[in-house]
């Protein structure tokens, strides 16, 4: 990743729209800063979410709240708590998805 040119920036993510984005099953809610190829976000994952794709998009995701299943397509699967993070790169080590049975907030950069 590299990020673009840009002026030092601060985010106030509590005024930043919120864009619901339904699952198979609950909602995923992003409030996303965007700039180049650059994507910062902030997301909600309701109880009981579970993606609707397998994403093949890298990213640096780290979980601030609740809990995150993780699940690659080739049959693994992690659990994340607050404080963990995951990385993966665009197109590599295995597309992923994700789910929550409790809820989940999350910081993702990618």
């Amino acid at each position: 990743m590299k990020i673009p040119d840009l002026a030092f920036t601060v985010t106030d993510w509590s005024a930043v729209p919120p864009v619901v984005h339904p699952g198979e099953t609950g909602h995923a809610t992003w409030r996303t800063f965007e700039i180049g190829d650059l994507r910062v976000r902030m997301v909600e994952y309701s109880p009981g979410y579970l993606a609707d794709h397998w994403c093949h998009r890298g990213h640096v995701l780290y979980v601030l709240e609740g809990e995150l299943v993780t699940e690659l397509q080739d049959g693994r699967s992690f659990v994340l708590r607050p404080g963990m993070s995951y990385q993966v790169s665009n197109d590599g080590d295995a597309p992923h998805r994700s789910a929550t049975v409790t809820g989940a907030r999350l910081f993702i950069v990618d």
